[in-house]
């Protein structure tokens, strides 16, 4: 199993994305598609249950190459070969790519302790725990360790061989496993699994069960993979060649990424594409109360000259934009209620107050219902909103309502499902009417959210100016006529927060990858950390700063203890990282933190956004400082790098706009 490579990959320029229809590189990669022979790889009996092994050799040769196309060439082929042999085995191959094995709303996960881990790899290779730990140590890597650790012990009889559809299904049983002595019994599931394994089998059981396969996929690759497998399985990539094959691969890719935003489940889209192709699957998978829609977001804007210049022939209206966390409610027809995270987990538990709450906000004819809305900290007794950092004192788990200290108000925007009706591509202006059918707002506890629609630019300064004064983060501008876009952030929505007159016009979500240690009162902590966007095309975390300050003493520690369980060996292959910048320690991508900046510059040395401003260089932040974590997000909903240039190129136009006396 091949080692992170200790040194970061550079690139001058951006690969083309593999779907870019017409593009040189798609070209190539359809008609290179069409030279592979799925079924000349199959190298066991057709109709049989795929290999385990296949997969992980497959992944072995994803993790020498740093290329986003190979590494989709080479899953696109893998997938093939599975659909030319045993079709119903490619759902446990898609979760396994993935590196999940459930939808991630209904959280489950893997995420095994290194201890369990430890114990039953010495277990199953005979070795002992304490030259396992000290392996670990000097590797840094536990699937490393584990596939140089496999037993050479002859066994009378040996077990069968692991397949693709067996893993996936041991690790549901390990996560779902509990109650007294469940660590004995995972244990006892994972050590079967390892004495099973063969060559570098065992190396990606552990990381699969530590929850990170270490070899850069990540999860857009595969869904990528899976939409051009099925189109190359089907009539259509036997047909078509060169660019209109290139173009039915991306068209492929766009329909999958649409409905997987909208019915983030596998376990519904792959037997949909396996049963109607892609073809048919927008009719298939449907959005339902129950499975949450990926949220749409906003892009931040440097004024009001700004938004009416963006919208100069177009109807749009403001709301408040409120300082909480993103909450998406369902109400099924049986009358189960969910509440939703933006980053889709079930936070159903934590909200104990608003589902008792809900019969008093949804009128009588309403059974079935998706909103979108702001959860906020309340102060019902003075009737304002508290700031986040209140919300956030909040307990996640085992809630008892009757002890719940920090109130919640709902600040309903938007109507997704009503009645049995998914209202997505529905204009805005007939979203809102269905919220206002359905709901009533109850003092303290539930609000539409404060909307004005005008085009006068004073009135929406002094718009503006009210939202900051009612301890709000500024405005969101939306189209009247606009759908509702899921995962997108789109420019039919525009943040217009108060920040924007402070330099950059928004804080930035990043992701720590590397620190310094601490020294003087910093000592036993990390005085400094690396900040990186994640750029969506290369699939790579980029750096965009050394950040020090915006951190009491407290907080320090607390990043530190929570940063420690994910230090790694070296920068990963997908860090963008400039040799100048040499931390004292590298950490995998786990967190996301929200920073904010006096202003963007082009930098010699940080590499986000690199080429899209810039030719060589790319954008670092200025006196960048702490706000909060984010876990509200994963690292690929980190700022991404269009986003990095977006604001630096924001900062011209706000420039211009005050030099014209347009803008305060």
């Amino acid at each position: 199993m091949p080692k992170a490579k200790a040194k970061a990959k550079t690139k001058a320029k951006k690969e083309e994305p593999a779907t870019a229809g017409l593009g040189d590189k798609s070209v190539e990669a359809a008609e290179r598609y069409l030279e592979y022979d799925p079924v000349s790889k199959v190298t066991w009996k057709l109709g049989d249950a795929t290999p385990y092994l296949y997969l992980a050799n497959i992944f072995e040769s994803i993790a020498e190459t740093t290329k986003r196309l190979e590494i989709a060439e080479l899953l696109t082929n893998a997938f093939r070969t599975i659909l030319a042999s045993k079709p119903t085995d490619l759902l446990a191959a898609v979760y396994l790519a993935s590196n999940t094995i459930h939808p991630q709303h209904e959280g489950i996960d893997l995420g095994i302790g290194d201890a369990t881990l430890i114990k039953a790899l010495a277990e199953a290779t005979g070795r002992k725990d304490e030259s396992i730990k000290n392996d670990y140590k000097e590797a840094g890597d536990l699937g490393s360790v584990a596939m140089a650790s496999r037993s050479t012990q002859r066994m009378m009889f040996p077990p069968p061989p692991l397949t693709v559809t067996g893993v996936l299904k041991e690790f549901r049983a390990i996560a779902t496993t509990d109650g007294e002595k469940s660590v004995d019994r995972k244990k006892g599931m994972i050590k079967k699994l390892l004495v099973s394994a063969r060559e570098c089998e065992a190396g990606y059981v552990i990381r699969s069960l530590q929850g990170k396969l270490r070899i850069g996929l990540a999860q857009q690759t595969v869904t990528q993979s899976l939409a051009h497998a099925i189109v190359l399985h089907g009539d259509a990539g036997k047909k078509k060649k060169g660019a209109e094959l290139a173009d039915a691969l991306g068209a492929a890719f766009d329909v999958l990424k649409q409905v997987f935003s909208e019915c983030p489940t596998f376990d519904q889209i792959v037997p949909a594409l396996l049963e109607v192709g892609i073809e048919g699957l927008q009719e298939r998978c449907k959005f339902t109360p129950g499975v949450p829609v990926k949220p749409m977001l906003a892009k931040p804007t440097t004024g009001v000259s700004e938004v009416l210049k963006r919208f100069e022939d177009i109807a749009f209206t403001c709301e408040y934009k409120y300082d909480g966390e993103r909450a998406q409610i369902h109400l099924q027809e049986n009358g189960k209620v969910s509440i939703f995270s933006r980053n889709q987990e079930d936070n159903t538990a934590k909200f104990p107050d608003l589902i008792n709450g809900l019969k008093r906000y949804i009128k009588p004819h309403v059974k079935s219902v998706v909103i979108d809305c702001e959860a906020v900290a309340y102060d019902r007794e003075q009737n304002k909103i508290l700031p986040f950092q209140i919300l956030s004192t909040r307990g996640k788990k085992n809630i008892v309502e009757s002890e719940i200290k920090v109130k919640v108000a709902l600040y309903a925007f938007d109507c997704l499902y009503l009645n049995g009706e998914p209202l997505l591509r529905e204009p805005m202006h007939k979203r809102r009417e269905a919220l206002y059918s359905a709901f009533q707002e109850v003092p303290g506890e539930f609000f539409f959210v404060t909307e004005k629609t005008s085009r006068d630019i004073d009135e929406l300064q002094g718009f503006l100016d009210e939202s900051i004064a009612e301890n709000t983060e500024g405005l969101i501008v939306k189209t009247l006529d606009a759908t509702y876009e899921p995962s997108k952030r789109s420019l039919n929505w525009l943040k217009l927060k108060k920040d924007y007159m402070e330099g950059c016009g928004d804080s930035l979500d990043l992701v720590p990858i590397g620190a310094w240690l601490g020294r003087g009162k910093r000592t036993g902590v990390y005085g400094a950390y690396l900040l990186a966007c994640f750029d969506e095309d290369g699939e790579e975390y980029q750096s965009i700063c050394k950040i020090g300050t915006g951190f009491s003493e407290v907080i320090l520690e607390e990043l530190a203890n929570a940063m420690n369980p994910h230090v790694i060996d070296g920068p990963r292959s997908y860090y963008k990282v400039s040799d100048a910048m040499k931390p004292d320690v590298w950490f995998e991508p786990k967190q996301v933190w929200e920073v904010k900046a006096a202003d963007l510059s082009i930098s010699p040395v940080h590499q986000a956004a690199c080429g899209l401003v810039d030719p060589q260089k790319g954008i670092a932040l200025r006196f960048p400082r702490f706000l909060r974590r984010r876990d509200d997000k994963e690292p690929e909903m980190a700022t991404n790098s269009e986003q990095v240039a977006e604001f630096y190129n924001a900062q011209a136009n706000k420039q211009e706009f005050n030099a014209n006396g347009d803008d305060d």
